[in-house]
């Protein structure tokens, strides 16, 4: 039987209408890894939302709006894209509750600056002007290398220390949460991935780049022999 994970999604206002949104590719990533995929809507009450994790094996934390600064104690960059309270506060209560219940954890992009956040971390909240380097992280068409720490998770499941992988962000870890550890980085330095500092508890990676749109599904793969 297939096994069903809640995954998070975004709102955005299209024609005067509202609307909760997911990029097809997180589902379609999730499908073909044998998932079934269970949208968590963000204007959901954080504790009723949490709910949903006793009827799922998973949680997949996806892309989407900018962090609220105020949720790590720091003044608005002038450079802040939009944010989502509502949201944020969401996932922020997912995060604990699938701690609690030792869920599965993929987290992608945003989702791997909420989880940072959500733990005790900070954000830069701008990489050009906060952290000007060599790489243009928000170019969308762009791809950058990767080094991967030997022997963690993330190289147990992606098979490799070295990749290139896209890049669409203009956020990214600042300082790291003390239950994290960094396992990836650009070549710039950057953070692009974290799992957790012990290396004990249930199976979690966290990503800065967006597996769901590469050809290889090795992180929704692993993902899902975690459920099993």
């Amino acid at each position: 039987m297939s096994k069903v994970v809640a995954v998070t999604a975004g709102r955005r206002t299209h024609e005067g209408r509202e609307r909760v949104v997911l990029n097809t590719a997180y589902a379609t990533a999730l499908v073909r890894a044998g998932l079934v995929p269970l949208v968590v809507p963000p204007l959901l009450d954080p504790a009723s939302g949490t709910a949903v994790l006793d009827h799922v094996a998973g949680l997949v934390l996806t892309g989407g709006h900018d962090v609220d600064p105020a949720r790590y104690h720091a003044a608005p960059h002038p450079k802040l894209e939009p944010t989502d309270a509502a949201r944020d506060a969401v996932e922020v209560a997912l995060i604990a509750a699938a701690r609690e219940r030792q869920l599965p954890i993929l987290a992608i992009c945003r989702g791997i600056q909420i989880l940072n956040v959500a733990l005790g971390g900070t954000l830069y909240q701008d990489l050009p002007s906060e952290r000007p380097g060599p790489i243009d992280h928000a170019d969308e068409s762009g791809r950058h290398s990767l080094r991967v720490e030997p022997d963690s998770l993330l190289h147990r499941t992606l098979r490799t220390r070295q990749a290139s992988v896209n890049s669409r962000h203009h956020q990214a870890i600042r300082e790291l949460a003390p239950p994290l550890r960094a396992t990836a980085w650009a070549e710039d330095g950057v953070i692009e991935g974290v799992e957790w500092a012990n290396g004990r508890g249930s199976w979690m990676l966290a990503v800065q780049w967006h597996p769901e749109d590469e050809v290889e599904g090795a992180l929704f793969a692993g993902l899902a022999a975690a459920l099993r």
